[in-house]
């Protein structure tokens, strides 16, 4: 009799999920980052009612298909993977979906034909507390500038980049030490939770505005796209700080590099991932090096900043101890 009552029990149980779960609206969701997985994998974990994917196209020269997509495959999820947002085939699929809300985590821009589609409208995560840092690279800018501070923001899109009606912040502190990847790690964690909470806010109607600090536009810091040649590190006329938060705002990628001088023969291109800085009076000129069997030390304005993990042109990316054992050369080097 027990088990009758417990299966019946059960089979309520069931039929309760089941119920809620109609009541869940049609969500697209829009990615293709590892950053945009975690919260993927939060909702479908929560069981929400995710009816389709967008995520980037294959990039079969480098063998590289979205984690997204590789998740949506796992899952039985159907996805799309346009190149041109705005084609007609394209924008069919997405309406026969039908979806009440769009959730963009790591995308590029959306048109308005797409973002305006959803009757709930759509509403991205961005990796920072807007209005501040807007744009493509939001980590990696904070810690380049030397912020102490940073965060999440779910907003709902609008023309505008990054600008719309904020939904939801949240602001976390960023270490002394701490690189890109770490504050990425840290700010992935909280994301599921963060996009969660906006989905149920919006189901509710329990939207407060949000109301953005009045700055001036003269005083507001941007994120854009970091380039290769934007991550060369300027040593002359550059204090100890900025090189330091250089590094470790590049670090692991795109990686910050320079060019260094083997014995006044040939330059190679030289990535650097991990360094320590030494806030130091010295009288050596700007880009000199310092070298033992162990470390490699690059004397700049202030100080000198101290090699822990690099990779030289055509090797493997090494600890500092490894990677002066197998250039072998100590002496006559710089960077320039």
């Amino acid at each position: 009799m027990n088990f009758f009552i417990k299966l019946q029990d059960k089979i309520s149980e069931f039929k309760l999920q089941i119920n809620y779960m109609k009541k869940f609206p049609r969500i697209v969701f829009i990615g293709s980052t590892y950053f945009s997985l975690h919260s993927l994998k939060e909702l479908y974990m929560k069981q929400y009612n995710i009816v389709g994917i967008i995520t980037s196209p294959d990039n079969i020269k480098k063998n590289f298909f979205s984690p997204i997509k590789i998740y949506a495959l796992e899952n039985n999820i159907p996805f799309l993977q346009p190149k041109n947002l705005l084609e007609d085939s394209f924008l069919r699929n997405l309406k026969r979906w039908n979806a009440d809300i769009q959730i963009v985590v790591s995308f590029r821009i959306l048109p308005k034909k797409v973002w305006n589609l959803p009757k709930m409208g759509s509403f991205n995560l961005h990796a920072s507390i807007l209005p501040q840092y807007r744009g493509a690279a939001p980590i990696n800018w904070a810690i380049i500038n030397g912020e102490n501070k940073t965060g999440l923001t779910t907003f709902f899109i609008e023309k505008k980049i990054d600008s719309g009606k904020i939904i939801l912040q949240k602001e976390i502190k960023i270490g002394k030490e701490e690189t890109a990847g770490e504050l990425e790690s840290k700010l992935k964690n909280i994301s599921g939770f963060m996009v969660i909470k906006t989905l149920e806010n919006i189901i509710n109607n329990k939207i407060k505005p949000i109301n953005k600090k009045n700055i001036h536009s003269s005083l507001l810091k941007y994120a854009p796209k970091i380039y290769t040649k934007d991550c060369r590190i300027q040593w002359v006329n550059t204090s100890i700080e900025s090189i330091y938060n250089k590094i470790r705002g590049l670090s692991p990628n795109p990686t910050a590099w320079t060019l260094l001088f083997f014995n006044k023969k040939k330059f190679v291109r030289f990535k650097i991932f991990f360094v320590k800085k030494i806030q130091k009076i010295h009288n050596f000129p700007v880009g000199s090096i310092l070298t033992s069997s162990h470390d490699m030390k690059i004397y700049v304005n202030g100080g000198l900043i101290s090699i822990i993990e690099g990779q030289i042109e055509g090797k493997k990316r090494m600890n500092i101890k490894n990677l002066i054992h197998g250039i072998q050369i100590r002496k006559n080097l710089f960077v320039r």
